[in-house]
């Protein structure tokens, strides 16, 4: 009995070395970790950049080689992130994960899910949102450049969003460069209402989709706006209420008068 359990034993214990591994990997602070996690992020953007792209490459004889490639790539960052947790069930129920799994079913099933491909770019939201780009730059001057760079990012998400959809349910007779030029040039030009003529989408599903862009892209801006001129907080959590906001120079948290130390830049 105890020969028979042997290998069951070593492969729990090979189980919790790979998963200690990747534990600090993904969420450690060391050269080797901070190496990686750099990699992890310069990865990310590669598959952004052929999701953008894939308008201009989907006629490609080489498309679903590099489809099935980035399937992979993204199947293992999932696995392996949700491995380095320590709580598989949290991270399942967020919503970034959601959208990992989205885009890997859209990748592993490119021809049946083709009209809904344009939602890839969801994956730089998701990618805003992750704690491996901020790990590094939660503290000094950086801090202050989240809250804008995560508004930009929002953003652009919706404006490639936007012009995907406009492309794939519009423009797609205009294949290749063309058509996404013409996409992205409405999406802008009514993200900005800076006026219509040479281009408009025709019928009602088309009007209804320049007031959604429109409703949405000016809140969008807005909050960019917000997020831009508004006086600058730091993120520090108060010990006792949990608030993050505080103006640099509090003593003291304005919702619970707890006494705060927030460390000065470079400290």
């Amino acid at each position: 009995m105890a020969a028979e359990a042997k290998p069951e034993a070593t492969n729990g214990s090979s189980l919790a070395r790979l998963r200690d591994r990747l534990r600090r990997l993904y969420h450690g602070r060391s050269p080797e970790a901070v190496r990686f996690q750099a990699m992890v992020v310069l990865i990310d953007l590669v598959i952004i950049a052929f999701f953008i792209a894939t308008p201009l490459l989907q006629n490609s004889a080489s498309f679903l080689w590099l489809d099935y490639a980035v399937a992979v790539l993204v199947a293992a960052d999932l696995l392996a992130r949700l491995l380095a947790s320590t709580d598989m069930l949290r991270l399942m129920r967020q919503p970034t994960t959601w959208v990992d799994i989205f885009i890997l079913l859209t990748l592993l099933f490119p021809t049946a899910l083709a009209n809904l491909s344009f939602l890839r770019i969801l994956r730089l939201w998701s990618l805003s949102r992750s704690g491996v780009l901020w790990r590094h730059f939660g503290s000094g001057r950086f801090l202050a450049w989240r809250e804008t760079t995560q508004a930009v990012i929002n953003l652009l998400t919706f404006l490639f969003v936007v012009t995907g959809f406009v492309y794939t349910f519009f423009f797609r007779q205009a294949s290749g460069l063309a058509g996404y030029v013409d996409a992205l040039y409405f999406t802008v030009a009514t993200v900005t209402t800076t006026g219509f003529g040479d281009i408009v989408l025709p019928g009602i599903a088309g009007k209804l989709t320049a007031i959604v862009t429109m409703i949405t892209g000016i809140s969008l801006f807005v909050r960019l706006a917000q997020a831009v001129f508004r006086p600058a907080k730091v993120l520090f959590p108060c010990p006792q209420c949990g608030l993050q906001r505080h103006e640099p120079d509090a003593v003291h948290c304005k919702a619970c008068g707890h006494i705060l130390n927030i460390p000065d830049e470079g400290d």
